[in-house]
This record gives structure tokens, C-alpha cells and sequence, in this order.
């Protein structure tokens, strides 16, 4: 069908129109098919954080309940403690869970869990690996319409170890995707110039581009001359060149759509973990950035990492100990408010966050409509792998629905379902995949239906 003379291809619009100052999806960029249906019209996009060393969890009947992460339960309704109050006004967009853990990571170690929180991997075995993780199957499907396929985010960035990562992304090789940590480098990446002139970025990924095609013809012919275990070494390398072409496929792809330009003046780009309330709300105002001027519609940030030099120090801003001692310390005399109190403050950016995406219109509805948001850890109470406080909102106009505690088990930990119901359903309700997520079991139909 041909399209009305007000609609307009997104890259048509963004290289007509030379500079666009914060873009949002704007209605002329419906394709005329989807006109009469806005909603599947509009995009659809995935952010992930993750903070580690669980959440304070005393149990129902604590004196200090009120501080715990889970709400409580008041008839068929329920509150939330002092932990999340802050989301009371957006609270028709936000759920949270309980119950869920993934089945691999029960019986590993305490610190061993970040790796695997959006992978559901098994760390069975002396040369473990990793496997893709589900915002990259979301990137796979959506990527190629944004600038940028995903963005990786990450307090104390790169990758880490096996076992101690400081990224939630993987690969489809199970590679870990390093996550970028410095704002400045960050809004670079997102909205600046790049090096030189377009001419000389050009040259630059055409020499790029010859160089891994040499690098991948020779590689073919070595491999064949390795031994087996040897070959799947070298296999992990291959893929790693494979990724590295793709950007720069997608580089010389969007070379002549320029980048949306932002106002930064209300941003701290010089900020750093030194200052950590004011590090993690730049990222957040960085990734509500990205999101809003599409220059990406997958997003994870690592907020802090299991083990982070840096990161672990973050909860020492409000007067407390580290992360890893706030853990510890739960359950002691004055340690689940001490815990709590943590919790409060990362719920509370959560919150800003949250809010902006509510607050910024789209079609009928916000951009948190059409953008899933999931938050959590992958311990509860001190390095235990189950029932994983966590929050997911958004999404409704990809039929999630909100405003409810979903408890699941009640915090059992022999009763929990996997975590890949959770992303498993997610996916579905992205239209990602209808076939299931690593070890998922189903989906969790309470969220939507």
C-alpha cells in the first residue's frame, strides 16, 4: 500500500531533516498499514538492571517488616512498605514478584548468580559457559530499526570473570558483551560527532571491514589444522570477530542518518562513581535519553556487579556499609532497615526513571506503555538464590497489566518457578518468541491476562 503524503520511513525523516533535537517516534512514522492500529504501530522496548546481594526480607510477623522489599499483604490488596513507597504514584504501572529463581543457579555459589540472571545458564562443569541472553534475542528481532541494536550499561563496566561478570549481556555464543560506565563516553557513543568527517569514518570502517574479511578467511583455514578442544577456543574467537563485523556493518548502515542531537545541559557527563546518587541517576537519564530519541529500544544496566571494586562501596553514600555488608548484616539487630534503607534509595531512581517514561507522551498513551522495565536481584535474603525480589513495569500496550503483588510460592524456596517463565512471558508479550526461553516451564499468565 502506498503511503499518505504526511507519512514518512523513520530514516527518510531523521536524513531530511539533518539534526533532530530529542526525536521522539512521531506519529508520521507509522506505516500506513499500522495507521489504523497505533499501538502495534509504536515500538517496543526492554530495559533490564540488576543490583546484586539481594534485598532485605524479614519474615511477615518481623518487627522490621516495613522495611522489607516485598510488600504486605492486606486482604486481597496489598501496601508497599517504606522500601517502595516512592512508587505509590505510578503504581497502576508497576508489579511486583516474588517466587521465582532459576533452577541452574539454586545451588551454586551466593556471588555466582549475576552472570546468569537474564540466561538462566548452568554452571555445571570445570570450563563453564555462558548462553545468549533474552535481551539479546529482543535485539535480534528489533535491533536493525534503531542505531544502535542494544545498549550495555554497566556501574563498574567490561566484562568481569566467569562467575563475577560486571555485564548482564551475552551474546549467542554466550560471550560476554562489555558494558560501557562513563556518561561522557556513553552520550558520545549515543549522540556525538564520532572521529573526522563522514568521508574519513567511511574509509575508516571500509578498512575495518577488509580487515576482518582477511582476519575470517585466514581463520577458516587455520581453525581446520587445530584440535578439538583447541578448535571450540578458537570458535569463541571466530564469534567474536563475527560480532565485531556486524557493528560495523550496522555503522557503515546508519553512516548517513545523523545522529539525534540532545540537550545535555541538565546532565552531569563529568560525573563519576566517586559521587554515586548522582552517578546512577546520569545513567538512568542516559538510558530515558536513548530510549527517547530511539536511538536503541534494548537497553541493561548492571547496577552494581557481584564482587564490584567500585560499585559495592555505592550504599557508603547514605551513611551505611557496603553492599556486600548490608547483605551480611540482615537479620542482625538493625539490619534489615540498615538493608532497607539501600533498597529505598535504588527503588527511588528506579522511580525517576519510571516516572519520565510515564510523564512523556506517545501515541494514546507514554513511552513507559510501550517499554517493559525489569528490575531486580538474584539473591533474597543473604547470598540465598531464591525468590528473587524483583519489579517489572510497563508495557501495557503489549498487554502486561499491573498494580499487583505476585507472590507466586509466598517465598518457599523449594516451591519456586523459574525465572524463565518471567522472561519467557516478556518476550511473548514483545512478540520476540511463542516457543519459550531456556529452561522456562510456560509463561505466567497473571501478568496479562
Amino acid at each position: 500500500m502506498k503511503r499518505k503524503p504526511w507519512q514518512l520511513d523513520r530514516r527518510t525523516f531523521l536524513r531530511n531533516a539533518g539534526v533532530a533535537l530529542g526525536l521522539p517516534f512521531l506519529d508520521c512514522m507509522r506505516g500506513n498499514a499500522l495507521a489504523a492500529t497505533p499501538v502495534t504501530a509504536l515500538p517496543k522496548r526492554l530495559c533490564t538492571i540488576y543490583f546484586p546481594y539481594g534485598a532485605s526480607v524479614p519474615a511477615e510477623d518481623h518487627e522490621d517488616r516495613n522495611w522489607g522489599w516485598f510488600p504486605v499483604r492486606e486482604g486481597d490488596n496489598f501496601r508497599y512498605t517504606k522500601v517502595m513507597e516512592s512508587l505509590n504514584p505510578i503504581r497502576n504501572y508497576v508489579s511486583v514478584i516474588g517466587g521465582l529463581s532459576h533452577p541452574a543457579g539454586r545451588g551454586i555459589g551466593g556471588h555466582d548468580t549475576g552472570d546468569i540472571f537474564l540466561t538462566g545458564a548452568s554452571f555445571t562443569g570445570a570450563d563453564f559457559r555462558n548462553t545468549v541472553s533474552f535481551d539479546q534475542i529482543a535485539a535480534a528481532k528489533y535491533g536493525e530499526q534503531t542505531r544502535f541494536a542494544s545498549l550495555v550499561l554497566s556501574s563498574d563496566g567490561g566484562i568481569g570473570m566467569p562467575t563475577r561478570s560486571k555485564t548482564l549481556s551475552f551474546t549467542d555464543s554466550g560471550q560476554p558483551i562489555p558494558g560501557l560506565d562513563k556518561p561522557q563516553q556513553i552520550f558520545d557513543r549515543l549522540f556525538g560527532d564520532g572521529r573526522g568527517t563522514i568521508e574519513d569514518t567511511r574509509r575508516r570502517l571500509g578498512t575495518e571491514a577488509s580487515l576482518l574479511d582477511l582476519v575470517m578467511k585466514q581463520s577458516r583455514s587455520l581453525r581446520n589444522k587445530l584440535g578439538k578442544q583447541d578448535q571450540e577456543k578458537y570458535d569463541e574467537y571466530l564469534s567474536s570477530v563475527r560480532d565485531i563485523e556486524q557493528r560495523v556493518v550496522r555503522s557503515q548502515h546508519w553512516l548517513d542518518i545523523p545522529k539525534a542531537e540532545v540537550d545535555a545541559s541538565d546532565l552531569d557527563l563529568a560525573v563519576s562513581t566517586d559521587a554515586p546518587l548522582e552517578y546512577i541517576r546520569t545513567m538512568y537519564d542516559l538510558l530515558y535519553l536513548a530510549f527517547q530519541t530511539d536511538s536503541t529500544r534494548i537497553a541493561t544496566y548492571m547496577l552494581s556487579a557481584m564482587n564490584g571494586n567500585t560499585s559495592n562501596q555505592f550504599s557508603k553514600a547514605l551513611g551505611l556499609g557496603t553492599q556486600h555488608q548490608l547483605a551480611h548484616g540482615a537479620g542482625k539487630p538493625g539490619g534489615f532497615p540498615r538493608q532497607g534503607q539501600w533498597n529505598q534509595c535504588l527503588v527511588e531512581h528506579l522511580t525517576h526513571f519510571l516516572q519520565r517514561l510515564a510523564e512523556t507522551s506517545e501515541g494514546e498513551g507514554s513511552m513507559l506503555d510501550n517499554t517493559i522495565v525489569l528490575c531486580g536481584t538474584s539473591n533474597s535474603r543473604t547470598h540465598n538464590n531464591h525468590n528473587y525480589p524483583l519489579i517489572l513495569a510497563g508495557g501495557g500496550n503489549m498487554g502486561l497489566k499491573h498494580g499487583q503483588y505476585l507472590s507466586n510460592n509466598g517465598g518457599e524456596d523449594d516451591l519456586d518457578k523459574p525465572m524463565s517463565n518471567l522472561l519467557f512471558t516478556l518476550l511473548n508479550r514483545m512478540g520476540v518468541s511463542d516457543t519459550g526461553f531456556s529452561d522456562s516451564m510456560g509463561d505466567l499468565s497473571e501478568l496479562y491476562s
